[in-house]
């Protein structure tokens, strides 16, 4: 199962005890796949077009709590009159009153993603969007995501205004909105493990980098002394550059700290990088 679907699925399970939020999520169900039918008799229904079976379900189970329709019984036209008075037209934005509080605004959130919305697995990428037929309804998501201070954007795609968050951080916040605590976990957890995974692999980097660095000048460093050995000999070196010299032949992969310690008197650092500075000028002058 897919990160999104975990998401549906936990979100699917939430219904808000009080019916005020109720309606909000259901009013954002309704707005964006909710539909109207009527048969030859009059007799009219609310339906759902979506792939979603749990969303279907979910919206059935609002219908009923909210204004005690079966799902399978139509409904009297004057019944219906009364249910678009209180949830407005299935075309246009929700319709603010029944967005007051921030309670039935998380519910109207968890709707609206029932809906038109998906999330990317947290391993590959962070992304959550709400793919929406129109800028108006768009436009109403952001604002409401805004109000949890929640920077969401929109773009256009093809012929669909999309509402998007791509931090990671900020996907968090919105799944504790929605409230979607056990999905929310799983992301941090994700989160956590990418964090540590790539400073692990920064220091593993930098420690090659470090190797390497150090082979190289140590190879460098051999070089020049087995020129001096060779062409003048390592006992007609001042005595601290020919202990120096010896010392970095017998341990040619040692850190330029080793070196030093090595050295009767120890020396630091900068006092090896002397020496062997020293050392590599004497080579290059033979060479010359």
């Amino acid at each position: 199962m897919s990160y999104s679907s975990k998401v549906r699925d936990e979100l699917t399970g939430k219904i808000s005890p009080a019916r005020h939020c109720q309606l909000a999520e259901l009013a954002a169900i309704t707005h964006f796949c909710g539909q109207i039918g009527r048969t030859d008799d009059g007799i009219c229904h609310i339906g759902f077009v979506t792939e979603k079976e749990a969303l279907v379900k979910k919206g059935f189970t609002l219908l009923k709590k909210t204004f005690n329709i079966d799902s399978v019984a139509g409904i009297a036209p004057e019944k219906l009159q009364d249910i678009l008075a209180v949830l407005g037209d299935f075309d246009d934005p929700v319709n603010g009153l029944l967005l007051k509080n921030a309670c039935c605004q998380r519910a109207f959130l968890r709707g609206a993603f029932l809906s038109v919305g998906s999330v990317s697995d947290p391993a590959k990428g962070y992304h959550l969007e709400f793919v929406c037929p129109d800028e108006a309804k768009a436009e109403q998501i952001r604002q409401i995501i805004g109000d949890f201070d929640i920077d969401a954007r929109v773009i256009m795609r093809k012929k669909y205004h999309v509402v998007y968050l791509k931090e990671g951080s900020a996907i968090v916040d919105l799944l504790n909105v929605m409230e979607a605590p056990i999905s929310l976990m799983e992301l941090v957890n994700t989160q956590i493990y990418k964090d540590v995974s790539n400073t692990v692999n920064r220091r593993v980097n930098c420690e090659i980098s470090n190797i390497r660095k150090t082979v190289t000048a140590s190879a460098r460093q051999i070089e020049d002394i087995e020129i001096i050995r060779t062409r003048m000999g390592l006992d007609r070196l001042p005595a601290p550059l020919r202990e120096m010299a010896e010392i970095r032949l017998e341990n040619p992969d040692a850190s330029l700290k080793d070196l030093g310690e090595w050295m009767d008197p120890p020396v630091g650092k900068s006092g090896v990088n002397h020496r062997l500075r020293k050392l590599s000028e004497i080579a290059e002058s033979l060479r010359d």
